[in-house]
């Protein structure tokens, strides 16, 4: 985590258990993360049938969003999880924390998970998208 970003877990609410109730940013440069999607540099979509296949290649997404504009996951400050079926993400929650801690380690954002009925992309076999921003360097 970096300097900009402080994560709120104020005593008085639940325990979060990854994610953290509230993320404050200070100075630097906000980058807005547009709904990413399993799709390759092709517009291939990775992993079809398979949500952690696809949760994987999003994440490498938005690792390939955050780099390009010189920042690393860990200046993630908020993300929000578009799932087509909220209780298969809630059963497939541990190998999907497998593929996040590779990614984030051990930075939690704040973040939200919605259930939805459909995604631009899902006729295309796109089961999960996340979006959200990052607090870079000046």
């Amino acid at each position: 985590m970096t300097r900009r970003i402080e994560l709120h877990n104020p005593p008085s609410l639940m325990k979060p258990v990854g994610y953290s109730h509230a993320a404050e940013t200070r100075g630097g440069r906000v980058l807005f993360l547009a709904g990413q999607v399993a799709k390759d540099r092709d517009g291939r979509v990775v992993g079809k049938g398979d949500l952690i296949a696809q949760f994987r290649q999003v994440c490498e997404n938005l690792k390939t969003l955050v780099t390009a504009a010189g920042g690393q996951l860990t200046d993630v400050a908020k993300l929000t999880i578009y799932v087509l079926d909220a209780g298969e993400f809630k059963r497939q929650g541990t190998p999907i924390g497998v593929v996040y801690r590779e990614y984030f380690g051990k930075h939690f954002p704040a973040m939200t998970l919605v259930g939805v009925r459909d995604l631009y992309d899902a006729a295309e076999g796109c089961l999960i998208e996340i979006d959200g921003f990052a607090c870079l360097a000046e």
